[in-house]
């Protein structure tokens, strides 16, 4: 059967909503999928702002924000099926939403976008709240994307999404291994912005820096890394994670991007040697926002050429895309009750069918 699907994914880059509607087919156990429309909804200053600052808000005034962001979502997919003239052509909506606080050491995760305001506002059934069951069981709650590694993109031995924060899911113990690696593109764009740009296009202001390393050695000293996955970063915590130490500096923000691009690829590196593939010549699939910054992939095919392992760069609407494709997949397998999230990638005390489903419609 085939399920058309929306998939909805804002990430800590804050760089606006990802949608993607695409056609996923599950023929014996085997699924593959076609990207038939995507696009990203710029937010607005106001947007950002306060997406940022929701734990600022009081609890009446969170719960308003709330729903008024899942209205918004709802009228951004509204808008997405007209423009593209879908209208009666979707099944499933499937939203991440946008988290504001992650606390899985207290088994709390926060993704906000009411998925009952969305399925209102569309009239169509939408899955949300993806997280949430992963963390009532102990896990994470993140990475949830490798059932989709696992799914649909499974050819690759290494699968790397380069977002706010940057995440992997690796070879272990024949079964996967997924976490948080390091803060990325939040990073990249706070030092572009402090230049009054939005990013630093094709990674040209690090090209153009040198590398500080007593600041790197800061940097990849911190005791996140000396964690053993499975583990997580909230926004808040990839913040405080570098930022103070980039900015205590005294040094160009060129030099502090070519720093954070050199932290960014130490740290996949390290990962990836950490984990090694069984396979002569293993391939990593890079995709998100970073996969798009040349400088930073330059570095990073470097480093990974040194451990024998390719990296592979996808089309632009898979490496922009994916993490709304594999929202869409989470969805369609909550639908079908089945398992959509890897407690052996979470530290969850089981494998979970995560998602909340709101009916949009109905049948009377």
């Amino acid at each position: 059967m085939v399920y058309k699907v929306i998939g909805l994914m804002s990430g800590s880059s804050l760089d606006g909503l990802d949608i993607a509607y695409v056609h996923l087919n599950e023929t014996r156990g085997q699924w593959n999928y076609e990207i038939v429309h995507a696009d990203c909804a710029p937010y607005s200053a106001e947007m950002v702002e306060q997406l940022k600052n929701v734990q600022q808000l009081s609890v009446n005034d969170y719960l308003k924000f709330h729903t008024a962001y899942g209205r918004f979502l709802g009228e951004a997919v509204n808008s997405f099926i007209e423009k593209n003239g879908i209208e009666h052509q979707v099944h499933l909506i499937a939203s991440h939403g946008h988290t504001v606080m992650h606390e899985p050491h207290n088994h709390t995760s926060g993704q906000i976008g009411d998925g009952a305001t969305i399925a209102a506002v569309t009239g169509l059934p939408v899955v949300s709240d993806l997280r949430n069951m992963d963390v009532a069981l102990g896990g994470q709650g993140a990475p949830i994307v490798p059932i989709g590694d696992k799914l649909l993109f499974g050819q690759y031995d290494y699968w790397l999404n380069i977002g706010g924060i940057a995440n992997i899911t690796v070879p272990h113990n024949d079964a996967t291994l997924a976490f948080d690696v390091c803060p990325a593109n939040q990073v990249l764009n706070g030092l572009a912005e402090m230049a009054g740009k939005e990013m630093d296009t094709d990674g040209a202001m690090a090209k153009a820096g040198k590398l500080q390393m007593d600041i790197l050695a800061d940097l990849n000293d911190e005791s996140y890394y000396q964690q053993e996955p499975p583990k997580s970063l909230s926004n808040e915590q990839a913040k405080h994670l570098v930022f103070p130490i980039l900015l205590e500096s005294k040094n160009e923000l060129n030099d502090l991007m070519r720093t954070a691009v050199q932290h960014i690829a130490d740290k996949i590196t390290e990962a990836v040697k950490k984990y090694p593939s069984a396979k002569e010549r293993p391939a990593l699939l890079a995709t998100g926002g970073g996969a798009l910054n040349t400088f930073l992939m330059e570095r990073l095919r470097e480093q990974l050429e040194e451990l024998n392992t390719d990296l592979v760069i996808p089309d632009k609407n898979t490496v922009n895309y994916k993490e709304a494709i594999v929202m869409a997949l989470i969805g369609v397998l909550r639908f079908r009750e089945e398992t959509n999230t890897l407690g052996s990638v979470t530290g969850a005390s089981r494998d979970s069918i995560g998602g909340a489903l709101w009916m949009g419609h109905t049948y009377s």
